[in-house]
Parts: structure tokens; sequence; C-alpha cells
């Protein structure tokens, strides 16, 4: 959330990498002729079919016929914003071989590898390729292995690549066969709105898919996955399949799992559909000042912008009225209390907002950690509040090298925060209203990348709130992601979603319900929350924030997510009928835009 006007603040998460950092990724192997008897396995590696065969990230693959360095054809990959342009390929193999992969390139850089050997995966690159140049590498064989994903890709933010006469050379593979039935098919974590599965692997099987009540609602590479989206208290059935290139197994035994009650903040008493926004208390900026007895009647929670920290380490965090030299027409101390306790007789809920964008707060020791618990129950008591907002942007979270798990993370400045919170939640119980309001740099982009990545090149930032919405699920009243300030955004069809439609709220919302794999990690499953958790953030006017949204395409959104009309192009996994509503930076622009936010908030839902 901003004090002022508009800015930008997403960052380049992965700009060209120098070749330092490529190279630390890179294994290069010297192959071995091939033996008399060995056959090339791939399939298509001269792209004279197209892409028959291949499987290319986010449409970022096609044939053309120039450049080509023999017959026809060859591959164009194109990187595009955070996509590589990977196009694998999945080729049968036979255990405890010598194979050989071999591709000619053009364009810099280009990656060649293999995955799934069963012994060492191995990858080589080339910085610079201006003419064809042929990249080589060779593995051994699992034991149990019968199948290898081979790929190539280039690298994020560079021009187009070529590849061309790919081939896997070795002991041609056995006829692919349909696998058996997975067995032992279990639950192995049950909450409110997910289920965890887990089962045996199947040899041969190059992917799974999991059904609940006979429809196929999850597809998986290896023996396990996360449903989400459930009702709390409800009993589901479930079963799961194998597949490979000859096609899916029969359906498994089923297992039965019932979802835990409902959860997410306790008794709190919010309305259905609840209207959030951020009151500029303060400070003032362009939009003027607003007092809180004028607050209209149609905000269900309204969010105190801010609560800052003395320093970025300290965890000390103060609040206080705007100054009158600032805002000539701020009250006094008894009258902003005396109308806290009004709005809350007339059941709205008051919260004191923490961090901003000028707001840095890094609970990096427990020093601070504890002194946050002190501060802010002291801000919380001084006025009476119902709870807490948490808005910390910039480099507030951020995740220490190594620490690679949404679900036990390690990093101080998180695990110190998620200890803060609960430590408040425990102090004032049930009732407590527990708040956030992350950038989508900070979670949807997790659905890409999480923390500084393999080889250490990327943001550390990215994807950092998610271990703490996930350890404080059961105590979140209501998450309400700033779909603004944004660069494009990767959904869960794969495609690149950007502000200012109802599109982008459809996607964006549509992962925080339906769940995620974590960097692309089907084995680390963000599980989606409840609707009545997730309300959609939009900035209340043009001078408010980049990303502003037309009534009319908020009301598209709402229309996609709750009724699962007026979609566009994206389709939802889910009919979410139970969204909470909206939140909006901020309430002092809406008033200033004459309420047409909040006015088309009460419209649509009939306040």
């Amino acid at each position: 959330m901003e004090r002022t006007g508009p800015t930008v603040r997403f960052s380049g998460l992965l700009a060209t990498c120098t070749a330092a950092v490529l190279a630390a990724g890179a294994l290069v192997a010297t192959a071995p002729a091939a033996s008399a008897a060995d056959v090339d396995v791939a399939r298509n590696g001269g792209f004279e079919a197209g892409l028959d065969g291949w499987s290319c990230t986010a449409g970022s693959g096609a044939a053309v016929s120039t450049p080509v360095r023999s017959a026809t054809s060859a591959l164009k990959g194109t990187p595009a914003g955070n996509d590589n342009a990977k196009c694998s390929q999945a080729v049968t193999v036979k255990p405890n071989s010598r194979y050989t992969l071999s591709a000619w390139v053009q364009g810099s850089p280009v990656y060649l590898g293999a995955t799934g050997t069963g012994t060492t995966d191995v990858s080589t690159w080339t910085q610079s390729a201006g003419a064809w140049k042929q990249l080589t590498t060779s593995f051994t064989t699992g034991p149990s292995t019968t199948s290898v994903s081979v790929y190539t890709h280039g690298w994020y933010g560079t021009p187009a690549h070529y590849v061309d006469d790919l081939t896997l050379v070795g002991p041609g593979g056995d006829p692919v066969v349909v696998p058996a039935v997975p067995a032992g098919l279990r639950t192995t974590a049950i909450t409110s709105s997910s289920v965890a599965l887990s089962w045996n692997a199947v040899s041969g099987a190059t992917g799974y898919n999991v059904y609940r009540g006979g429809t196929k609602v999850a597809s998986a590479t290896g023996p396990s996955a996360t449903v989400t989206g459930l009702t709390a208290s409800t009993a589901y059935s479930f079963q799961v399949t194998a597949t490979n290139a000859a096609g899916e197994s029969a359906k498994s035994a089923a297992v039965t799992a019932t979802t835990t009650a409902g959860g997410g903040g306790g008794d709190t008493k919010l309305p259905a559909r609840a209207l959030v926004g951020y009151l500029h208390s303060s400070f003032a900026n362009g939009s003027g000042y607003t007092r809180m007895a004028d607050v209209p009647d149609s905000w269900d929670v309204i969010n105190l912008a801010f609560g800052e920290p003395t320093s970025v380490t300290s965890g000390d965090i103060r609040f206080s009225l705007c100054p009158v030299a600032e805002c000539p027409n701020v009250e006094s101390e008894a009258e902003f209390k005396a109308a806290i306790k009004a709005k809350q007789a007339s059941g709205k809920k008051v919260l004191i907002s923490i961090g901003g964008q000028n707001g840095q707060v890094q609970l990096a020791s427990t020093a601070a950690r504890d002194a946050f618990v002190t501060s802010v129950s002291k801000i919380i008591d001084t006025y009476g509040l119902d709870g807490l907002d948490i808005d910390f942007e910039g480099h507030s979270l951020s995740l220490n090298t190594g620490d690679t798990d949404f679900r036990s993370p390690t990093s101080p400045v998180i695990v110190n925060l998620i200890s803060a919170v609960k430590t408040l939640k425990a102090k004032y119980g049930s009732g407590f209203v527990l708040t956030m309001a992350p950038e989508t740099f900070f979670v949807q982009l997790g659905y890409q990348f999480y923390g500084s990545g393999p080889w250490g090149g990327q943001d550390p930032r990215a994807g950092a709130y998610l271990p703490v919405i996930h350890a404080l699920r059961d105590d979140l009243t209501l998450l309400h992601v700033q779909d603004y300030n944004s660069g494009p955004i990767m959904g869960l069809d794969n495609q690149y979603h950007s502000m200012g439609g109802a599109d982008f709220h459809i996607a964006m919302t549509d992962m925080l319900l339906a769940g995620f794999p974590v960097a692309g990690n089907t084995s680390r499953v963000f599980p989606g929350l409840r609707p009545d958790q997730v309300a959609i953030g939009l900035p209340a006017s043009t001078q408010a924030g980049n990303g502003h949204t037309s009534p009319a395409e908020v009301n598209k959104a709402l229309n996609c997510l709750i009724k699962k009309t007026d979609c566009g192009s994206y389709q939802t996994h889910g009919t979410w009928t139970d969204l909470r509503g909206l939140m909006t930076w901020s309430i002092n622009w809406d008033r200033f835009n004459n309420g047409e936010f909040s006015r088309n908030f009460d419209s649509y839902f009939g306040s």
C-alpha cells in the first residue's frame, strides 16, 4: 500500500543471468561413442513433424523452416517474461544402460539435458552459439528406469534460440505398455479445505491422475498430490490412476477422507460479503484526510494505515494520528477512540495495519519478535481494536538460501513473524481478526519461483508470503492480495495475466482458492484457502495505484468467480460462491472519487 500515488514495484525477478551463475547450474559431460547396436530412441528430434512428441511451456516453442541445420524444419524457442521456453519429451529407455544425448543449437544461451535418469540427471549448455553448435552429454539409467525426460530451453529475458537434429542414442527401449493400477493410496494430511494423498510409485508410469467421486480433479508427475478447494466437514472419496504414452490404468481402490471443521479466524462475525478498506490515519496525501467518524457505513473492515517500526529490525511498532500540520481537520485522540467504538457498535471491525510501502519490518531476531508482540498489543489495547492486518512489503520478507519448502520455513524473518502472530492470536482469542495484504510478487509468483531458486539467481522474496499464509491459515480471517502495482503473473492455465481487467482478478483469485504447486514442484502444493477467507484487492481509483479496474470489469470478475459466468478465456477450478468480498486502497481515495468503488460493491451485492 502506498502513501502516495501509483508506483510500479514489480522487481525484475530473473534478469539475464551472468555466465558465472549459469555455469553453476550446468553439468557438461563428454560422451563416448555409441555402440553398433545402439539406436536413436528420441522421437521427431529433427522437428520435421512440427512439435509432435514435444511439450513446450506456455506456447513458447514452434517448428520453423529457417534457420535449419538439416532437412526442412527446426525448433524455435522464444523465452518470454518468466518463461525460459522449455521443450521436453518423455523417451522410453532400458534400465542400466548408457545413453548419449546430442543436439545442434543456435542462440544464446541454450540448454540441453535429461531428467529422471535414475542416477545423475545431466545438462549442458552454450553461452553463445552464433552458428550451429553441437551440445552433447551422456548418462547411465538406473536399475528400474524405463523412461527419461529430455529437454532443451533458453534463458529468461534472452532472444529466441533454435534446436535441430536432437538424438538420444542407446539401447532401444521395450515397447511401452499401459502401467499397472497404483496401490497403497492413502491420506497424509487433511485440512478444512484440502486432502493430501500419496500412493506407491508404479513402474513405467510417467504421470498420475487423481479422481474425486469419479471426476478427475488433479494430475501429478510423482506418487503424491493435494486436492484443494474442498468444503469443511465433508466426506470425499478418492482414486488414482497411472499414465504413460500407452494410456491410463484402471482406477485404484478408493480411499475416503472427511475434511476438518472450518477455522479461519474464529468467531469474527464478518458479514457474508465484506468490503475492506484502508484509512489514511497517520498521514495525508492527495486524497485528503478522512476522520474515523466520517467513514461511510459501507465499509465492514477498516484498516488503520499504518503502524510502522522505529527501525527496520527493531520490531517496535508505533502508531499515531496524522499531525495537525499535515492534516488540519484531524480529530483528537479522544474523538478518534470514540468513533472507533461507534463503528464497532454498528458491527464494523477496526484493525491496525502494519507496514505499507514505507514501513519495512524485518523480525530477524527473537528480540524483535517479542518487541513486535508487545508494541502491537499496546496499539490494539490503546485504541480498542479488533485485530491486525499484515501489509509487509518491499524487503520485509525474504527467504534465506536453502529455505526451499514453504511447509517448514527456516528463515528467521518468516519464522519469527509466524510465532509473533500466533502469540497475538492466543492472547486475544477466537474473535481476533487477522488479515493480510501481500503483493502478487510474494504469493502467486510462487507458482513459478520460490526464493533464490536452485541456482541462487532469483529474487529471494519471490513467494515469501506463502509460508506465512500456510502456517496461519487456520487463524486467518481474510487474505486480500493486492491485484495491482504488479507485473504479468502466470496463472494455473500457464498463461500470463496482466492487471487492469477482469481476467487478472479471476486468474489470481482462482489460484488462491484452487491451490498450486510451488515453483512447479507437484510434491509441494500450496493448498487452496476457503472462499470465505479470500477477498480481491483493487485500487479505488486511477490515482490510487497502477492497475485500476473499472466497475464493469470488477463485476465480470465477481460473476466468473461466484457464478462461473463472464469468465472469458480463463476457466476457474471451481465455483466460489462463498467468496468474501473486496478490499481497496483506500477509503480516502474512494471518497475522493465520489465513492465509485463502494457504491459498486453495494449495488452488486444488494447492500
